[in-house]
């Protein structure tokens, strides 16, 4: 009774937290994880600890939706419109900011290696939510719009990718650090993500076959698709692949090859956003305070060196990719500072996979979140106006 009660409150209020901060035209993300700070342990304490103890397992079925429906977004024809512009722009302003975070916390914070790749793979995360809101908000319309919108359609894979590879990497140096062979981390590496691709691709075969006898009603579709999902986080964990990649690549094959796929995707909508509130929710209560004097400086330089990397990668992929549109490489890099869900996530599984730097490595990450998230809209407002897509006085 006391998980259930914990759970109206996270529904009911985390609700309101999000009609009273939207008065102030702020993401619903913020209000989530803030009213999960208040909720949490260290303040009402109105999560019980087993829903607390609970949360990896919930924040891994979350993700795993997360990734399975950015496969959407890698469909061939999709990716052939987009157009060299648009990839030469994710691709760069990704890894801008995994290799300048990641440099500035080995070099400049003197920061273990294997914690700097994991704060760079986390830095390369977008939230397209964020600003597709300040598009719909502003009714933009243009060239620098449609560019934009296709970068965080594919931004947050590249995340996923980068993250995944660079998982195994630092959990190889975080275990082994004495006796580290090279060879043993890159076949490790292989194996988690040719792994995961396997089974994505098997797993969404096997769901096409079986959703001609079993999707003969369009209210079996988001029951059929939540037990496949479900399927594929298990077998990710029993066989110690990616369990993003898995996912993701199971929606992408999904999207290509099954005639159900528009009905699938569609169904996910429909419970998105609850699944998605009573993650930010738990997330924010996940945050421990006694860390936050420690994190300070790092949240600094991380969200420093991340905008940075980010303007700076997707100015170069612009002018990589020679496009004639000059406020696309003025301004596009603005509109990409908004992070949130994978960032969160992906943090998650750090916290779970690095047991002594886990929770410190999570609070970092919500502090910087919160910032990226108040932030971010007016810079992304700001770059749509300048690119004159916005026609507002």
């Amino acid at each position: 009774m006391e998980i259930l009660f914990s759970l109206a409150v996270i529904l009911i209020g985390g609700l309101l937290a999000s009609k009273l901060i939207g008065v102030l035209k702020l993401p619903s993300v913020t209000a989530y994880i803030l009213f999960g700070i208040l909720i949490g342990p260290h303040f009402l304490n109105l999560t019980v600890r087993g829903l607390l103890l609970a949360s990896g397992t919930i924040s891994n079925f979350v993700l795993g939706i997360v990734a399975f429906s950015l496969g959407e977004g890698f469909s061939w024809k999709f990716l052939k419109r987009l157009g060299k512009v648009v990839v030469w722009i994710s691709v760069l302003e990704a890894a801008g900011a995994w290799i300048l975070v990641t440099l500035t916390f080995l070099f400049i914070l003197k920061q273990p290696f294997y914690l700097a790749l994991l704060f760079g793979a986390i830095a390369s995360a977008t939230a397209p939510a964020a600003t597709m809101a300040i598009i719909r908000e502003l009714k933009a319309k243009g060239t620098f719009t449609e560019v934009l919108l296709g970068v965080v359609a594919v931004d947050d894979a590249w995340c996923l990718i980068i993250f995944a590879f660079t998982l195994v990497i630092s959990k190889a140096l975080y275990t082994h650090s004495a006796n580290i062979h090279i060879f043993s981390i890159l076949g490790k590496a292989v194996y988690e993500i040719l792994g995961a691709f396997v089974i994505g691709g098997a797993t969404a075969i096997a769901c096409i076959k079986f959703s001609k006898f079993m999707l003969k009603k369009e209210d079996d579709t988001l029951i059929y698709t939540l037990g496949f999902i479900l399927i594929i986080v298990t077998l990710s964990d029993q066989l110690h692949v990616s369990l993003l990649l898995a996912c993701m690549a199971m929606g992408t094959v999904l999207n290509n090859f099954g005639k159900s796929g528009p009905r699938i995707f569609g169904a996910l909508r429909r419970v998105d956003t609850l699944l998605y509130l009573i993650f930010f929710v738990i997330i924010g209560a996940n945050l421990e305070i006694d860390l936050l004097g420690k994190a300070g400086m790092l949240v600094t330089a991380f969200v420093v060196a991340r905008v940075v990397g980010k303007v700076g990668g997707a100015y170069l992929g612009a002018q990589i990719s020679e496009t004639s549109v000059v406020s696309i490489r003025k301004y596009l890099g603005l509109a990409l500072i908004p992070q949130a869900g994978v960032a969160l996530g992906v943090s998650m599984i750090a916290k779970a996979e690095f047991p002594e730097v886990g929770g410190f490595i999570l609070t970092s990450v919500i502090v910087a979140t919160i910032i990226h998230e108040l932030l971010g809209p007016p810079c992304s407002r700001f770059a749509l106006i300048k690119s004159g897509d916005a026609k507002i006085k």
